[in-house]
């Protein structure tokens, strides 16, 4: 460690691209370990002052913070010393930082003590190597498995709390940020991108993201001639017993995380929305057969079909599958796109080409 904080640029500048690569990482512990003591040291001083208003003034002095961002670290270290004492230890033993800690006391913030204990519990062997965003969904997933009612009961609360908000910045410029469910926010950004990305030929010389703003605005100004039709597709796994209103827990909101079973059903019964039955095995969680009710399989379907059959399987047709359509074996009318588990005659399979 004394090494460490002996190096100086010009060290640095002699290093080979190793030795650079093993000092970052190194670099990085260290902090992780620094910012371990800095947490004892602040519940110390909270100790010492019993625990007082005035700890943040003197935290906010001595590390030259605002006042607000003293009180949030207050708030962190007591956390982190009372609620979450193994994700302090990560911080001991140089895995995580303070900001990736203060993610998890956030996302723990409406639990109990012995709840947010349990996610501590959970998250601790997985923390290594793990980005901030990545350590807050671990524990928001772990938080929406301990706690599922009052998670369905904040997630209702918050939808409550829709907004739009113009925030004026320099040069010309503001941001429209919205504040809304996200699977409304999921179908709205799937519709804009696929238009931007259908605008995105040779001839066009605007950015991605300079084309979806572009498609954004003329959306919400109600200029839609000459934008292409998209579809805005967003995907919701939701397990068959949250369907039948049986349990509320194991539904996902593909790109987003865990949502409340009564999200989940009220996405289900959107006239619009179309759904597919996903046959898993019930010990390893592997898939199965993937239900269909569109008539085109799934890529992973359809290689496996030609896998599976090797040849066209019209009668006395010997043309190899990879060079023959797929087609339904049972009329589509009468069945569906999926090929079910310990059948002889699967839904679907190679047809003739001609």
């Amino acid at each position: 460690m004394h090494e460490l904080f002996s190096l100086r640029g010009d060290d640095i500048a002699r290093m080979a691209d190793e030795a650079v690569v093993e000092t970052m990482g190194v670099a990085r512990e260290a902090i992780c370990r620094a910012q371990a003591i800095q947490v004892h040291t602040v519940a110390r001083l909270c100790k010492i002052r019993g625990h007082t208003r005035w700890v943040a003034d003197e935290v906010a002095l001595e590390l030259c913070l605002s006042k607000q961002a003293a009180d949030g670290l207050v708030s962190t270290v007591e956390a982190l010393i009372t609620r979450l004492p193994k994700l302090l230890a990560a911080m001991e033993n140089g895995e995580i930082d303070l900001r990736t800690a203060n993610k998890v006391c956030e996302v723990t913030a409406t639990l109990s003590d012995g709840q947010a204990r349990e996610v501590d519990k959970r998250i601790a062997r997985r923390l290594a190597g793990k980005d901030p965003e990545k350590v807050r969904r671990m524990a928001r997933d772990a938080v929406c498995a301990i706690d599922p009612d009052g998670y369905a009961e904040r997630a209702k609360k918050r939808r409550k709390d829709r907004r739009l908000e113009l925030i004026h910045a320099d040069e010309g410029m503001a941001s429209l940020w919205a504040y809304l469910p996200a699977e409304i926010a999921g179908a709205i950004y799937a519709r804009v991108d696929g238009i931007a990305r259908k605008l995105k030929t040779k001839e066009e010389d605007r950015t991605l993201d300079q084309l979806r703003v572009d498609v954004l605005a003329d959306l919400a100004l109600g200029k839609h001639e000459g934008l292409p039709g998209a579809l805005a597709q967003i995907y919701v796994h939701v397990p068959i017993d949250a369907a039948l209103g049986i349990t509320n827990t194991g539904c996902v909101l593909e790109g987003h995380g865990p949502i409340p079973g009564e999200t989940a059903r009220e996405i289900m019964a959107n006239p619009n929305s179309v759904w597919r039955k996903v046959t898993c095995d019930p010990v390893s969680g592997a898939v199965l057969d993937v239900g269909r009710t569109r008539y085109r399989p799934p890529a992973a379907l359809d290689e496996f079909v030609r896998v599976r059959d090797r040849t066209c399987r019209a009668p006395g047709c010997r043309r190899p599958a990879q060079r023959s359509d797929v087609d339904h074996h049972r009329d589509f009318r009468r069945g569906k796109t999926a090929t079910p588990p310990k059948r002889i005659s699967p839904a679907y399979v190679v047809g003739i080409i001609d």
